[in-house]
């Protein structure tokens, strides 16, 4: 715009120039066109400058968004890449977790079968529970009615479980004493606690004589309050009335617990 207002400035000086000095008509008129012309000029490269400059804020525009999807694709690539290291560590761990499992599983089916003979006669029952393996005695084939101290027939049935489990010596047991709901009446104990209890420490002080090690064993009385069926009939009254000694499984055998700071 200033260049426009220069040039009419100057269209006018000419004009006044030429007619105070008598300048012929035409070339007067020369003057005139070139100037138009000039100004055309002038006009059309301020119009091209002014569109360069549109585009150049359009370019501007578009480079500032492509570099913000640029961000965003590359945050996007970060947080995808943290998860599936993540997942993977997951798996890795899990995968882990499985084949110690399996491993401890295999091992637990070759026990199982050395222990068939004894599951065949009654006088044993091997079950898993919550990744343990676990060896349930009915009282009745330890301890006659109302005792604590092993029977003869307990002592020769405790015997042969032992000589099988001995190939898990150094591992840790839990000997867990359990009745059923019937409440007693008369002899040294006051209560199915006090009787399952004592149940409990007397399997556990054969297996310490047998040469298990003692700082590896464990004694509990549950008392009537961890059934495996009702207390309704005889027949399961008698399956609640059991010692179980229960592998309690390595730390390393554990899956890995995280605390949350939080």
């Amino acid at each position: 715009m200033t260049r426009t207002i220069h040039v009419l400035a100057l269209a006018g000086l000419a004009v006044a120039l030429a007619a105070g000095c008598g300048v012929k008509k035409e070339v007067h008129q020369k003057a005139l066109n070139d100037l138009a012309a000039t100004q055309d000029r002038l006009s059309a490269s301020e119009r091209e400058r002014a569109e360069r400059d549109a585009q150049i804020a359009k370019l501007e525009k578009e480079l500032a968004d492509l570099q913000a999807q640029r961000d965003n694709l590359t945050a996007a690539e970060r947080a995808a890449t943290e998860r599936m290291q993540a997942t993977e560590q997951e798996l890795t761990e899990l995968r882990k977790q499985r084949d110690a499992a399996e491993e401890r599983l295999k091992a637990f089916r070759q026990l199982y079968d050395r222990f068939r003979a004894l599951v065949d006669t009654g006088k044993l029952q091997v079950d898993f529970r919550n990744g343990q393996m676990i060896l349930k005695l009915p009282s009745e084939v330890l301890f006659s009615s109302g005792k604590a101290k092993l029977s003869d027939n307990g002592e020769k049935a405790l015997t042969e479980v032992l000589n099988i489990l001995v190939e898990f010596k150094d591992r840790r047991f839990l000997i867990a004493g359990h009745t059923d709901n019937q409440q007693i009446r008369g002899g040294r104990f006051d209560n199915n606690w006090e009787l399952s209890t004592a149940r409990a420490l007397s399997v556990l002080e054969y297996m310490s004589k047998a040469g298990f090690d003692s700082k590896n064993l464990g004694a509990a009385g549950y008392g009537e309050w961890d059934p495996v069926a009702p207390n309704d009939t005889p027949e399961n009254r008698q399956l609640n009335r059991r010692i179980e000694i229960i592998l309690v499984p390595d730390l390393s055998e554990l899956p890995n617990l995280t605390v949350n700071p939080s």
